[in-house]
């Protein structure tokens, strides 16, 4: 009897077991525990913020048509500090000068019209700004009282005469000679780049009839017109 009792034990222990797996299977599953950070869903406000970090424009280095003309802080004949983010929703002119140039004593000296054209933007809710990127020691780089002199003595316009002795605007730029000038729209575009006028062109042939690119830009912007012509070859 004992014989038989441990033969049937195995097979009530299989039994035991095959019943435990079907009570098992019967019983509805248990939802699974939320995943830990890095599963699921993506937090919405990192991604809000990620947003905002794409919008974000990248400072430019070089000045590229049609593109967001290059920031910078310079100070200007008096020591103060002039940005060019402070005239955003302005048209603005910048203007490479050397007041020793003779392409620059030639519209300075020699008439009164770029004065007038800049006084003219002015009036028209413009800036106007002349750089010198004159290194110490090089032609078009005065000392304060001297540079004063000069301003006054060619009545110069402009919004401000700013100094660039490193030249590390210019470079964005890629200003070569003077003068060169830019013209950047009300959203801080650059539009035009290059000479101001023809005037080189009609030293060579006086038949040729005067044509200020600057002018024409400024007065496509005004217009909300496209821009006939955007780069010229600049002299200086």
């Amino acid at each position: 009897m004992k014989r038989f009792a441990w033969m049937l034990l195995p097979l009530l222990l299989l039994c035991g077991s095959l019943t435990v797996l079907a009570q098992d299977e019967g019983q509805p599953k248990r939802a699974e525990p939320p995943q830990p950070d890095g599963g699921g869903e993506e937090n919405p406000d990192l991604k809000k913020g990620d947003d905002k970090e794409a919008e974000k424009e990248v400072e430019p280095d070089k000045a590229t048509l049609d593109k967001p003309a290059p920031g910078f802080t310079l100070k200007n004949a008096n020591g103060k500090e002039v940005k060019l983010a402070d005239f955003k929703g302005k048209v603005v002119v910048l203007e490479w000068i050397n007041l020793d140039c003779p392409w620059c004593k030639a519209h300075y000296e020699q008439g009164d019209e770029l004065a007038k054209q800049q006084k003219k933007l002015r009036e028209d809710g413009g800036v106007w700004l002349t750089i010198c990127s004159s290194g110490e020691g090089k032609q078009g780089n005065f000392d304060a009282d001297t540079l004063k002199k000069r301003m006054e003595k060619v009545s110069l316009s402009a919004d401000d005469y700013l100094l660039d002795a490193d030249g590390a605007v210019g470079k964005k730029y890629e200003a070569k000679t003077t003068p060169h000038c830019y013209v950047i729209d009300k959203e801080g575009k650059l539009r035009y780049r290059g000479a101001l006028d023809n005037l080189r062109e009609r030293r060579k042939n006086d038949k040729l009839e005067a044509v200020n690119y600057v002018q024409q830009a400024l007065d496509a912007l005004k217009a909300d017109k496209k821009l006939d012509t955007t780069e010229t070859k600049p002299y200086g």
